[in-house]
């Protein structure tokens, strides 16, 4: 506790010193890095996560950990640290085979990276924007889901531009980022470390790459290094350059490298549309032709036929205008159904690996699923698609108990008795949302 307190008032006054100099590069900064802040870095590190390539788990390098801490950070500090490479694996991205690179670095690389990104992201949460919600301490999706709401909302009439940037951890310029970097951070200590971690090889299918552009998704620096980049990109970009030359006003959202752009003037739209490719290209990003598009989220015509409903997606819900209890039209939310298929067809290849295990086993394991479903989708106004989930789920659990074994027959009364036995977590609201 002593140690964390210590951490604690250092943090505090990083963040004074970032707040008091607001326009100047900061040149010390790694001293604060000893032994009892490896030791809160270590604390704040996730320990279960998969091993990297050298195999190390946290129960073994606890064995010997304040050993291995001082050993980490002489390391760091002497410049001898050399960051391994990271071992890549691929997760199902949405619909089809497309599929989303991750990567696993090494626990003391984690460690390392949790070190310096306390130290940065300090620094750069004096800078960032309140338009930025992904990554940050005491901000959330479901806050940016809020906004979104209060955006539109507010403008009743409004143009709304999603964007996808295509492949942004894999684009991310290395040379780019560094100068960016450079306008705020000059210690060369840290530097270096994040020189050796965007260098660092990349081993996939046996074999070792290096990469000239990217960071990895999975690394404990990565979403940081995202912001930092992005916030010069995009965020000052819109607040300082864009916003001034509208006729209307615009509001940008954005989680990590997932943002969109609510206008009230369909000119105003159009005209950032136009823009927002040149700009991206100037720092090597691209957006996505097909997901990226201009939406005219305007409230339905009192006759339908008029106008189709008009809808975008975004942070895996989509959005669209339904009516409320009171008759008036709101913004409302589902889930995306990518995302339900992705969750459904998770729990339907664990069903089937679990099938012969304890059914009290089974029903623990998938009540955590279904909960953890509702931890995120359960907002006002999505009960039916969680209800149609959770239908859905109990249909799936079902059919692989009857596949126990191909003799056995599980009829619908036997099995509404087993699901009264062993009952699964009713429908349940998390979050709510009000105009403020």
């Amino acid at each position: 506790m002593q140690s964390s307190e210590t951490v604690s008032t250092r943090l505090e006054r990083i963040a004074d010193l970032a707040n008091r100099k607001p326009d100047t590069a900061l040149t010390s900064l790694a001293h604060h890095i000893d032994i009892e802040w490896l030791r809160e870095a270590w604390r704040r590190t996730r320990k279960d996560g998969a091993p990297g390539i050298d195999g190390v788990t946290a129960r073994e390098y606890e064995q010997d950990l304040e050993s291995n801490l001082q050993g980490l950070l002489n390391r760091a500090k002497s410049g001898r640290y050399r960051a391994p490479a990271v071992r890549r694996v691929h997760i199902p991205k949405g619909k089809g085979s497309e599929t989303r690179p991750l990567g696993i670095p090494t626990l003391e690389d984690k460690v390392l990276q949790r070190a310096v990104a306390m130290v940065l992201g300090t620094v750069y949460e004096q800078d960032f924007m309140p338009c930025s919600y992904g990554f940050r301490p005491g901000r959330s999706a479901h806050q940016a889901l809020d906004a979104i709401w209060q955006g539109v909302m507010g403008f009743g009439r409004a143009w709304v531009l999603e964007v996808d940037i295509r492949r942004f951890f894999d684009a991310l310029d290395h040379k780019h980022l560094q100068a960016i970097l450079r306008q705020r951070v000059r210690d060369g200590v840290l530097l270096r470390l994040i020189g050796k971690w965007l260098k660092a090889g990349v081993l996939e299918s046996g074999s070792i790459s290096y990469p000239d552009s990217g960071t990895p998704q999975g690394g404990v620096i990565s979403p940081l290094l995202a912001n930092v980049y992005l916030h010069e990109v995009l965020d000052k970009w819109i607040k300082e350059r864009v916003a001034p030359q509208l006729r209307g006003p615009v509001r940008l959202i954005r989680y990590a490298d997932d943002f969109i752009l609510i206008f009230r003037d369909e000119q105003d739209a159009r005209r950032v549309y136009g823009q927002l490719p040149r700009r991206f290209d100037e720092y090597g990003l691209q957006l996505h032709p097909d997901k990226t598009k201009l939406v005219e989220f305007h409230q339905p015509p009192f006759r339908r036929r008029e106008r189709p409903r008009v809808s975008f997606d975004f942070l895996g819900f989509t959005h669209y205008w339904g009516k409320s209890n009171k008759g008036g039209w709101i913004v409302k939310r589902r889930t995306m159904s990518s995302r339900v298929t992705r969750s459904l067809q998770a729990i339907r290849i664990w069903c089937r690996a679990h099938r012969h295990d304890p059914l009290h086993i089974q029903h623990r394991v998938l009540s955590q699923k279904v909960r953890g479903h509702y931890g995120y989708y359960g907002i006002i106004g999505n009960s039916r698609c969680l209800k149609a989930f959770l239908d859905e789920v109990r249909r799936i659990w079902i059919k692989w108990l009857a596949r126990r074994c191909w003799k056995s027959r599980l009829f619908w009364t036997r099995a509404e008795k087993l699901l009264a036995r062993y009952p699964l977590p009713p429908v349940r609201i998390r979050h709510a949302y009000r105009p403020s």
